[in-house]
Order: C-alpha cells, then sequence, then structure tokens
C-alpha cells in the first residue's frame, strides 16, 4: 500500500489538556502479533503514522511488515527469537537469516539494529544463556561482513528484574549472580557501539505494592517525589528512578558512557480483580504524560542531557496473550483500529484514504493478516524488583 493514497491533515496530540506535535523525537511504539484479528500490517503503516511514532520494534522480522513499511523512513528493530539462538552459532545458518531478514529488506527498509532474544537472562535457563552471546557475535559478524554493521547494530533486550537493587537510583547494580553473563554482553555492546535496552514497567511495582507506592508517582502526575539521599537528586517519577538505577548498575562495572534505550514500558487498560490500577483512566495518563515528557526532550535527572529513547508497550490489544488479563490489554489500540481509550488521536478512516482528526470520532476499516507471528510471550512474567 503506498502512502500517497493516504491525505495527512495537521495531526496534534491532546494530551492532558495540551496540544502537542504529532511527530515526536524519539517516540518508537512495539509492535506485537500475538493475536488472530489484527489488522494487516499495510493498513498499520497510517495507524503508526497517526500517533507520530517514527520508530517501531518488532519481536521477530516479518516480511509482511517491512515490506509494508518500506520508503516510509521509519526506524525498524528487528528481533531473532529465543529459540533460534543456539542455531545462530552456525555461521552458515547465521549469514541465511540475516540474509533473508535484513539484507534483503535494505535499503528501502529501515532497519537499524537487531535484537537477540527478548529477557534472556531472567529466564534462569543456563541453555539460553550460554547461547546469548555467542549468537549476538555471529549475527555481528554477518553483518560486518556484509558491510552492514555501521547501519544495523545487534544487541538483546533486558528485563528490569536483571537489578538486584534499584532504589536508591544511585545504588542500582546488577545481580551478582549474572555479572559474570552480563558483563561480556557489556563488553560487546560498548565494543560494538550498540545501545543497552531494558524493559522497564513501574505498573509492576505499583501492582505488587498499591498501598505504599504512590499512583501518582508511577502515572507522572504532580506528587512531592522522592529524594536520593546518595546523590541529592530529586526524582518524581519512578520510570526516571529505574533508568537511572540502570545507569548507575552499569557505571559500576565500568560502562559509564554505554547508551541505555527503554525497550519496553506501558500501563494496562485492563487487567484482573487482583491488578489493582489496570484502568483506561491511568493507562491514558501513563502514556499521555510519557509522550509529554519525550516531546520536552526531558532526560532523567542523572543524566538531564541525554534524549530520552523510549519504545510503548504496545499498539495494539493482543488477544491470545497468554497470563493475566492485563497481558492481552496494552495496546494504544483495539484491532479495530479504534483507540484502546482516548488519548488525542481516533485512529484512520482507510475506507476514505484520510487520516481522522482528533476529536473527531472516525474508526479504521481494517483487514486481517492471514497469519500473525509471534516471538515474546508474557511480560510480566519475571519477577520485577519495585522501587518504592
Amino acid at each position: 500500500m503506498e502512502l500517497s493514497r493516504f491525505q495527512y491533515s495537521s495531526l496534534v496530540f491532546l494530551i492532558s489538556g495540551i496540544v502537542l506535535p504529532a511527530v515526536v523525537t524519539a517516540v518508537g511504539i512495539n509492535y506485537g502479533q500475538i493475536a488472530n484479528n489484527l489488522p494487516s500490517p499495510d493498513d498499520v503503516v497510517p495507524l503508526v503514522r497517526s500517533i507520530g511514532a517514527s520508530r517501531v520494534k518488532l519481536y521477530d522480522a516479518d516480511p509482511r511488515v517491512l515490506r509494508s513499511f518500506a520508503n516510509t523512513g521509519v526506524e525498524f528493530i528487528v528481533g531473532l527469537g529465543n529459540e533460534y539462538l543456539s542455531k545462530m552459532k552456525d555461521p552458515e545458518k547465521a549469514l541465511a537469516w540475516v540474509k533473508a531478514n535484513v539484507q534483503a529488506h535494505l535499503p528501502d527498509t529501515n532497519i537499524t539494529c537487531i535484537t537477540i532474544g527478548n529477557e534472556i537472562l531472567t529466564f534462569n535457563d543456563t541453555s539460553l544463556n550460554d547461547n546469548l552471546l555467542p549468537a549476538m557475535q555471529s549475527i555481528h559478524a554477518v553483518l560486518v561482513n556484509l558491510g552492514l554493521d555501521k547501519q544495523v547494530s545487534v544487541t538483546t533486550a533486558h528485563s528490569l528484574a536483571i537489578l538486584e537493587t534499584s532504589y536508591p537510583p544511585s545504588a542500582g547494580a546488577f545481580r551478582r549472580d549474572l555479572v559474570d553473563c552480563i558483563t561480556p554482553i557489556l563488553n560487546f555492546n560498548a565494543k560494538t557501539g550498540s545501545p543497552f535496552l531494558i524493559n522497564a514497567y513501574p505498573f509492576f511495582a505499583y501492582k505488587a505494592n498499591p498501598k505504599q507506592v504512590p499512583l501518582d508517582f508511577v502515572l507522572f502526575q504532580p506528587n512531592q517525589g522522592v529524594v536520593d539521599t546518595g546523590s541529592n537528586l530529586h526524582y518524581d517519577n519512578m520510570l526516571f528512578a529505574q533508568i537511572d538505577a540502570v545507569y548507575s548498575a552499569l557505571a559500576s562495572l565500568g560502562f559509564k558512557k554505554l547508551p541505555v534505550q527503554i525497550s519496553e514500558t506501558g500501563w494496562p487498560s485492563k487487567g484482573d480483580e487482583d491488578e489493582t490500577g489496570a484502568t483506561p483512566e491511568n493507562a491514558k495518563k501513563y502514556n499521555g504524560n510519557l509522550i509529554k515528557l519525550m516531546s520536552q526532550k526531558r532526560g532523567t535527572p542523572m543524566r538531564p542531557n541525554s534524549d530520552l529513547n523510549i519504545y510503548v508497550f504496545a499498539l495494539f490489544n493482543e488477544n491470545m496473550k497468554p497470563g493475566p488479563t492485563s497481558e492481552r490489554n496494552y495496546g494504544l489500540f483495539k484491532p479495530d483500529g479504534t483507540p484502546a481509550y482516548p488519548l488525542g488521536f481516533s485512529g484512520i478512516d482507510v475506507s476514505s484514504n484520510n487520516t481522522t482528526t482528533p476529536g473527531s470520532g472516525g474508526n479504521v476499516t481494517l483487514t486481517p493478516p492471514a497469519t500473525s507471528s509471534t516471538g515474546y510471550l508474557s511480560i510480566s512474567s519475571a519477577t520485577v524488583r519495585a522501587i518504592v
């Protein structure tokens, strides 16, 4: 589907009463497909445009998606699933994967990064752990041989549960049982210039301790905040405290300059009875306030001059994800293309080839894909050490 078919109006975000430009620097979105009712990738292109996202993260390398986004300028992170790690130690298999899933789509589709596995180190699977770095090295070696290593980086995404200490942020430290495993990975990141990716969910901390964790603190709402007695820095939201805890953990191992990106963060609009806080109102506040902060190019207290590189989770509610109800309700959009909750955009009317303006109540006429790819499952399976 050609983008020229769609005439884009001057979209704006209406977030918490504040008007923001539609195109916000460094806004990323996770595009998962564990569902049987999602729109075709062709119809997703204008939907991504409507929210101003300039970067998309996949959990696989779905060729339908990559072809649909050709010549759009949208940056892509593609994923190599956990189940393929052991096979990538074979140089021939690594070469075949890169040629089919990355090189075949360049330069038309702007693939800039490959993630090798997802949250591997917190599965407590020795085999996966042992295969992670060799797979990263093998894929990178292929990129070097193909002359693509300057354009496409290689990394892996970690759960926040790799931290043993997360509060105060200045005392952030990796789990002692993972230090020997993670240090060579950090050396690889530093040597190849790839970012350190972390999945951070303040929702888990609030869900685990709703009486002790202030809701306003996790939703970026006005609050007194907390002062880190180790650094004397003031924090008015949990996500920034979590990010700075990661910076501290990296610095403690000698990787102070390693760039950090938040590969996943979000808030569910629905949950089970014991999933306190999983409501449309809270999801709207979390994601709306987060996008507002990103548009301000505001860094964390520890890194005030560093732009936030964040991928919101997720584009769609995914009806086939296992686990609690919240797992299937992180999407900004329902499968029919309508917003899961009001966040200042109303979707795209594909049938008339026009984007709808905020508040117009337009819907999206979408075509289900022939198949749905997978590549990740539960995002709440790992134990998260909450910042309180």
